[in-house]
């Protein structure tokens, strides 16, 4: 079969490897769809980041380079192992990659007992720690990370599962409630999903700031109310002062003054920049939350008396748990329509490097999700 692994940094090849067998324990799924993620895309360009280095083996799963990539995929069950029970040939599915009920040959930590898989001190994900990933025609998994898919939901919507259950998540550890005002900071993929379930679930006023106008635009058709060009905006403000330098008011900020008062309830970075966690924290009111969504290249500068004075909470979140998926499923039935509108390209597995890798390397702020497409059809 073709599978696209992952051998080093700028290195990601299209290769024909075996038909990955089927353990007693495990279910072989044909892939239908798998979304490219950053994550994936931080890899190629400068990874390896999550998966194991060159010589090494990851120290959970014992997954060595070259590893296949794709982690937001979804199926149809092709094989069952002779111990599994409650799953079928035929099923279509959906996968939690992050979860594994070998837990790595050892008992079930703290975090994983009280339902916090993504916390566990052995996380691991398919796709990137584990050998076997989505950008492949078939993949071999833990029937627990498998969700069966309701009637009505679709494949393609399926394979949104994942990158809807990382907003899902961060959306429900931020304390966020309905009613309140919200600021997204960037609107790629995730800010994206984070509008859509923040706009299905409520909210007032959701402010969007995004440099890329594409992006901006899409921003709108999930729901934000208000999308904001920084870059754009301040250029408006760029005349002298008296002594004859710039003004340079915040832009962002302003708009959030001007119609939420004291500032949004709830503020989430999800560019990662020092400038947008900036933003963030200036326009977050006194009592509020600021929400780390990005991970970070370097670290970032904290002004902590801006937190301490305005009694500000500064927190973030990692991946997902079981219960984010569940409420995804039902998201994707509920706003099928809506959740559609973030697939913007698809495209077969045999062009996924051309058409997928490069293609966000060159043109990221084109697309919201690029879905690969394994395999020569899918039901849907």
């Amino acid at each position: 079969m073709q599978a696209i692994r992952f051998h080093g940094r700028g290195d990601i090849r299209l290769d024909e490897v075996p038909i990955p067998t089927c353990g007693p324990d495990e279910v072989r799924i044909k892939v239908a769809y798998c979304g490219i993620c950053g994550t994936d895309l931080h890899e190629y360009l400068a990874g390896p980041i999550f998966v194991p280095p060159e010589g090494t083996a990851d120290p959970h799963t014992g997954a060595k380079l070259p590893v296949t990539l794709g982690h937001e995929f979804c199926g149809i069950i092709d094989e069952v192992g002779s111990r599994v029970v409650n799953h079928e040939i035929g099923q279509k599915v959906t996968v939690n990659p992050a979860l594994d009920d070998r837990h790595h040959g050892h008992p079930d930590c703290e975090q994983c007992l009280i339902g916090c898989q993504n916390r566990c001190e052995r996380l691991a994900f398919y796709g990137i720690s584990e050998g076997g990933g989505g950008f492949a025609e078939y993949v071999v998994v833990k029937p627990v990370a498998l969700i069966p898919l309701p009637p009505k939901t679709s494949l393609k919507l399926a394979s949104l599962a994942e990158p809807l259950a990382v907003a899902a998540h961060m959306v429900r550890i931020s304390g966020f409630q309905p009613g309140q005002n919200v600021l997204v900071l960037g609107t790629g993929p995730i800010g994206c999903a984070l509008i859509l379930l923040l706009r299905a679930k409520g909210a007032n006023m959701i402010f969007a700031s995004e440099i890329a106008e594409s992006r901006a635009a899409q921003a709108s058709t999930f729901g934000a109310d208000l999308v904001i060009n920084p870059l754009h905006q301040a250029a408006k403000h760029d005349s002298p002062t008296e002594n004859g330098t710039p003004a340079q008011p915040n832009p962002v900020l302003e708009a959030v003054r001007k119609t939420m008062g004291s500032g949004a309830h709830v503020s989430f970075d999800a560019c990662g920049l020092q400038s947008t966690l900036d933003t963030a924290i200036e326009c977050t009111r006194p009592g509020g939350t600021i929400f780390n969504v990005a991970i970070h290249d370097k670290p970032l500068c904290i002004n902590l008396n801006t937190l301490v004075l305005g009694e500000k909470h500064l927190t973030g979140g990692n991946a997902y748990t079981p219960a984010d998926f569940a409420e995804v499923m039902t998201l994707l039935e509920t706003h099928a329509e809506q959740a559609a509108k973030l697939i913007t390209s698809l495209i077969p597995l045999s062009q996924a490097i051309e058409g997928g890798f490069h293609e966000l390397v060159k043109n990221a702020s084109a697309h919201v999700k690029i879905l690969v497409q394994a395999g020569e059809r899918n039901a849907d």
